[in-house]
């Protein structure tokens, strides 16, 4: 299968942290949130809790806790939504999604255990 020069560049731009490229997907982001007719509160927590569904990669909740920061939820708020989803979810998950968030955060949980 070939790859476009242009998926090819657009890839390595994120990959890369090319702010160009992730201004870009940032913009693809305030579009969907507006056709969204959500709050932007709202909006961030379902993308975290799709992350959490989809036992989406580690990377990915980089990118979605930080926006949901940005927007005001706050980390206790994101405890909430965990609690909230572990009756769907599982335990499981849970527990993996909580270390990716955690990651997120900036919360060295390694440095917590003794």
């Amino acid at each position: 299968m070939a790859v476009s020069d242009g998926t090819t560049n657009a890839l390595f731009g994120v990959a890369s942290h090319d702010t160009a490229a992730l201004e870009s997907l940032f913009e693809a982001r305030l579009d969907n949130l507006e056709a969204s007719g959500l709050d932007p509160k709202t909006y961030a927590l379902a993308n975290i809790a799709a992350l959490i569904a989809a036992d989406a990669a580690p990377a990915s909740y980089v990118f979605q806790v930080g926006f949901a920061l940005e927007v005001g939820v706050t980390p206790e708020e994101i405890l909430g939504l965990l609690v909230a989803l572990n009756p769907t979810l599982g335990n499981v998950r849970i527990v993996s999604a909580a270390a990716e968030i955690a990651f997120a955060l900036g919360i060295e949980l390694d440095a917590l255990e003794g």
